[in-house]
């Protein structure tokens, strides 16, 4: 799968693939399947979003976009361009949803953001998925396009991140009584223009300073390797620019929003397939009290979650996506010391999400371009996280990348 670091090499050599048809067709053909299924059993929308989260793997994936790369990169190395695209993707994100989200509809559709309490389990459960994402090799939709692409021990990860997040909803409870803030909105507080305004400027900074860290450390911006095929192809079979994946995220987000009314997440849907695993297996955590106040969403069959229908979609999505990239080729074999750090880190990547109200997504991309405060709790939260988590790969036999350095030999 290509990574950030080698996407940046203006030298790496990118030599065209083999398109991986026989997975290409198998994923294509779920998709249509399950189009067409819940198109029947539950309507157009479901149908609808179980294409988007097909997109948005497809986009992940042709992207490089990942957040965990991108954060260990900077903290190692101090190339900051995949920072750089995140400020973009939430400063066009805010553009389009502050608006919608203050007038509470879109196209008919009640809209409401993703806004949740500014407290200190945030702060933990934040710092916890930080470390656990440099450990488990991915952020929430990062573990699902690796999946989707062919990485085999992301599937380990993923497990992990399962039952770390059932673990953490045995005493919720008590993380939801620490000192917290009520559940605040930057749009409804400030007004949309004042909330967009102080956004975007804070946007500019991060994209500025990382700018700034990156020129003092090297002497220039590193440069994106050019693709060897036509806008066209590139388009169908990758890599994309990193702006191109920052774009259609947003978009894709958007979507999401105009479906479903609210903006786009991935780790409920973990945790309430590990209750339904638990479930079945004989434990009634339908008494937890977790679950108390959403027993319709612990026993209504799958196909009605939306996180759900997307997660599987984006699998699915970069699945296809891989193919197409001629790049879809599962490594079975994982050392040990990898393996562990899977395991680790998808617990605590699991744990942590549900402590802090979300992941890369939830809590920070469509946090923030819902106007949340506890997305700005979160952030350097997460970050410091992913330090100590940086400085904790080599234990396990982790590499951490740094990009080549220009040579004059």
């Amino acid at each position: 799968m290509n990574t950030l670091v080698s996407r940046l090499n203006p030298t790496a050599p990118s030599l065209p693939a083999r398109v991986n048809y026989l997975p290409l067709i198998v994923s294509l053909a779920l998709l249509a399947i399950g189009a067409n299924y819940l198109n029947h059993e539950v309507g157009w929308r479901q149908s609808s979003l179980w294409l988007v989260g097909a997109l948005l793997g497809v986009t992940l994936y042709h992207a490089s976009f990942g957040f965990t790369q991108a954060w260990r990169v900077f903290v190692s190395d101090g190339r900051g361009a995949g920072l750089r695209a995140q400020m973009i993707m939430l400063a066009l994100g805010v553009v389009l949803f502050f608006p919608c989200l203050a007038q509470g509809s879109l196209f008919g559709q009640h809209v409401s953001g993703i806004v949740a309490p500014a407290s200190l389990s945030v702060v933990i459960g934040a710092f916890i998925f930080g470390v656990g994402m440099q450990l488990g090799g991915g952020c929430a939709s990062g573990t699902l396009f690796a999946v989707g692409g062919g990485s085999t021990r992301m599937i380990v990860t993923l497990l992990g991140f399962v039952g770390g997040s059932v673990l953490a909803t045995v005493n919720f409870t008590w993380w939801a009584t620490l000192p917290s803030l009520p559940p605040t909105s930057l749009v409804l507080a400030w007004g949309w223009p004042a909330a967009l305004v102080a956004n975007l400027a804070v946007f500019t900074l991060i994209y500025w300073l990382t700018t700034l860290v990156e020129k003092r450390r090297h002497g220039a911006l590193v440069k994106q390797a050019d693709s060897p095929r036509t806008p066209f192809w590139q388009l169908i079979r990758g890599p994309w620019p990193l702006v191109w994946g920052a774009v259609a995220l947003v978009l894709l987000n958007f979507a999401t929003l105009a479906l479903s009314g609210r903006p786009w997440g991935i780790t409920s849907a973990f945790t309430l397939w590990g209750a339904k695993a638990l479930d079945a297996a004989g434990t009634d955590v339908a008494f937890w009290q977790y679950w108390a106040n959403d027993q319709n969403t612990l026993f209504a069959p799958v196909r009605q979650d939306v996180t759900t229908v997307m997660d599987i979609g984006i699998m699915l999505g970069a699945l296809a996506a891989a193919s197409l990239a001629g790049r879809f080729a599962p490594i079975w074999k994982i050392p040990l010391g990898s393996l562990v750090a899977a395991i680790l880190g998808g617990l605590m990547l699991g744990f942590g999400a549900r402590l802090g109200w979300g992941c890369n997504i939830g809590a920070y991309f469509s946090g923030m371009i819902s106007g949340s405060l506890h997305a700005w709790i979160w952030l350097p939260s997460a970050f410091a996280g992913s330090i100590l988590g940086v400085r904790l790969r080599p234990l396990f036999g982790l590499a951490v990348e740094k990009t080549p350095r220009p040579s004059g030999c």
